[in-house]
């Protein structure tokens, strides 16, 4: 059995139920064709804009996704410690909603980091109590399941979002900016599900607000041991951008490039809950080490010199299958090594880390692309995959040892 560590303090409610993970699926969902139908077309956007290069783009890209993580454990502190979780989730989607169709207004890079910016605000203030609100609306033994499903109905809208970008952009002569405006739509329709369909978890008010002491609660056991694989490996996890970069550097034309994203999320999709299912039945962290290893794959893919456009939907695919393994499974395995009163606390230092790691990831891959060479990319995520996998094949080994004593 894997260990979990239970909180001591405060008893576990019953779970609130399944429904819940399908409602706030269909939330995800619905965000996610307003998302997508902007961050499809976002990187090729940003190059148009007088001052936008690839290095530029890592920059945005990894200033976004910190500021994104940052706000979880804030936002996963705050829930914890009010006991309520709804409230946050909807003011992130809200906020997110909100900024995208600014997007239609900008002139510069700066312009555009702004909302991006904001709309990762939105991101992260609502994901933490999110998912503490999706792990205790069903048992442990289906959590697994439930992350899958719910990564599921959000990847649909991911795939949705960006075939509406190319087809309003193909058939209805639309422009990128009339796409963002647009993306106010679906984004209205994720809040009117969340306000009718999602319950709260019940819960009273914990007296004190200690974020310190809740951080130090989580961050005992395995926990940390946990971080630092993770930590290691999204250094050199680069984000799906630099994939339609290399596509359109392929030849696909710009009209496309939102279709490479949709394959993206179409294989993201198709293996979300399979990957949840499997990690459930032989465990979450040999599931998880698959999906570090299809990276590694998808990167050595980015090398190889096929002048031809279908081989960039072959990369998409195969970055898609680790997105849905990885993004599943790191979330389903929080909950094992953090405490049960805690996890809203836990998820928001998980992706701390995890936001950091990409700030690092995408600011130094936009920079070796752009000033060094592909090459130098692959062999830095190579690196810090292969030492990410050696490490989770230690811890592995150590909570073996530990089970065994």
């Amino acid at each position: 059995m894997r260990p979990q560590e239970k909180a001591s303090g405060d008893p576990e409610p019953e779970p609130i139920g399944f429904r819940n993970v399908i409602a706030l699926g269909f939330v995800s969902f619905f965000t996610d064709i307003s998302s997508e139908m902007c961050f499809g077309i976002l990187p090729a956007f940003i190059l148009n804009l007088p001052g936008g290069t690839r290095a530029v783009l890592g920059i945005i890209e990894g200033l976004a996704e910190a500021i994104n993580y940052l706000m979880r454990i804030i936002s996963g502190v705050f829930s914890d410690r009010f006991r309520r979780r709804k409230l946050l989730v909807f003011i992130g989607y809200a906020v997110s909603n909100v900024a995208k169709p600014l997007f239609s207004v900008a002139r510069t890079p700066v312009d555009v980091l702004i909302v991006r910016l904001t709309d990762r605000v939105g991101k992260g203030v609502r994901t933490s109590p999110r998912d503490a609100l999706i792990s205790e609306s069903v048992s442990g033994k289906r959590m697994g399941m439930a992350f899958g499903v719910h990564r599921t109905l959000d990847q649909l809208g991911a795939i949705l979002g960006p075939a509406l970008a190319s087809a309003f952009m193909l058939f209805l002569g639309l422009t990128m900016r009339d796409v963002f405006v647009v993306s106010f739509i679906p984004g209205l329709m994720a809040l009117i599900v969340l306000l009718m369909f999602v319950k709260e978890r019940a819960g009273g008010l914990k007296r004190g607000f200690r974020i310190l002491s809740d951080v130090k609660s989580v961050l005992k056991g395995r926990f940390p041991f946990l971080l630092l694989v993770v930590g290691v490996f999204s250094i050199g996890a680069f984000n799906y951008s630099f994939i339609l970069l290399r596509a359109k550097e392929l030849g696909i034309p710009e009209q496309l490039i939102p279709i490479i994203y949709a394959v993206v999320n179409v294989t993201h999709t198709v293996i979300a809950t399979p990957a949840g299912v499997l990690s459930d039945r032989i465990g979450r962290e040999k599931v998880l080490m698959l999906g570090y290893g299809v990276f590694l794959l998808s990167t050595l893919l980015l090398l190889i010199a096929v002048q031809n456009p279908l081989y960039g939907f072959l990369i998409a695919a195969v970055y898609g299958v680790y997105v849905g393994i990885a993004e599943t499974v790191q979330r389903a395995l929080v909950p094992n090594y953090a405490p049960s009163g805690l996890r809203a606390t836990a998820y928001g230092v998980y992706y701390l880390v995890v936001g950091l790691s990409f700030l690092v990831a995408n600011i130094v891959v936009g920079a070796l692309w752009e000033y060094v060479n592909l090459s130098a990319v692959v062999c830095y995520s190579v690196l810090t995959s292969v030492t990410a996998l050696v490490l989770m094949s230690i811890f592995l080994l150590r909570g073996r040892q530990t089970s065994e004593a």
